[in-house]
């Protein structure tokens, strides 16, 4: 179907507002209340130590949550695509649950299973804290940001075929020298664009995390949790500004290498 002139302006136009009011417009309002007070009073809010230690914990549960779910993400991925198993149908539906199920359910799944009264409560009178404490915190965000490398290497895993992986097993290479000179080459692109939308996740996650997390500043509070609290529980609507301008700066800088990266692999 072929539109007039005149279609394609107004479609653009009402595009164009839409994304207006719901992206930029909040980005913008952010943005002045922020820096409505100079430079230095935004410095000053995200150099406290709660918010030095918010980012550091968030940036620590980042590098714990990316490794574990770029090794079972691309063993996932190869096991879904290469294997034929019984109950294959089921993981490809494990895989997708955190795009269905809430965060907060996570959460209060977390807590019957982890907390002292659930299946595996036991862990406390070990001296080890699930619950409330940066344990629980991790399982939180790996279990929203499973299906991300899994669904970003599973079609390039798809597209590049076992040919060569056939190849290089005739030629007497071990399973391990395959997927490190073969498989692991192939699949780059798709694996850094995965850990690119892990990392994006990982650090915006609040849902899940607000439920298994004591909130308490330097102890179990992330980037997300300290703009809460200071909105919420603080009124403290600055501060709260400051810290969202950090967590977006943060993810605009993730955007933007998602983008190059996209834009690399598709030149590819």
């Amino acid at each position: 179907m072929r539109l007039s002139t005149r279609s394609r302006l107004t479609v653009r136009v009402i595009a164009l507002a839409y994304l207006g009011v719901l992206l930029v417009l909040p980005i913008v309002v952010i943005l002045v209340r922020t820096f409505g007070e100079g430079i230095g009073a935004f410095v000053a809010s995200i150099s406290t130590p709660a918010a030095i230690s918010a980012l550091n914990l968030s940036l620590l549960i980042v590098a714990i949550v990316v490794p574990l779910n770029v090794v079972f993400g691309v063993t996932i991925a190869l096991a879904l695509v290469r294997g034929r198993f019984a109950g294959r149908g089921l993981v490809q539906a494990v895989v997708d649950l955190p795009f269905a199920v809430s965060p907060i359910v996570v959460g209060v799944s977390l807590i019957l299973l982890w907390g002292v009264n659930g299946w595996f409560g036991g862990f406390e009178s070990l001296g080890l804290r699930v619950i409330f404490g940066l344990p629980g915190m991790v399982i939180a965000t790996i279990f929203v940001t499973l299906p991300f490398v899994v669904r970003e290497v599973e079609p390039v895993l798809h597209e590049i075929g076992d040919e060569q992986e056939q190849a290089a097993a005739t030629l007497g290479a071990s399973g391990w020298q395959t997927f490190w000179r073969i498989t692991l080459p192939a699949i780059r692109w798709g694996l850094t664009y995965g850990v690119v939308l892990t990392v994006a996740r990982a650090l915006g996650e609040f849902g899940a995390v607000i439920m298994v997390s004591s909130g308490f500043p330097g102890i179990s509070q992330t980037l997300t949790l300290l703009v809460h609290a200071r909105y919420i529980d603080g009124h403290n609507t600055f501060g709260a500004y400051s810290a969202a301008t950090l967590l977006m700066g943060i993810a605009l800088v993730t955007l933007l290498l998602m983008t190059l990266l996209d834009r690399k692999r598709t030149a590819r």
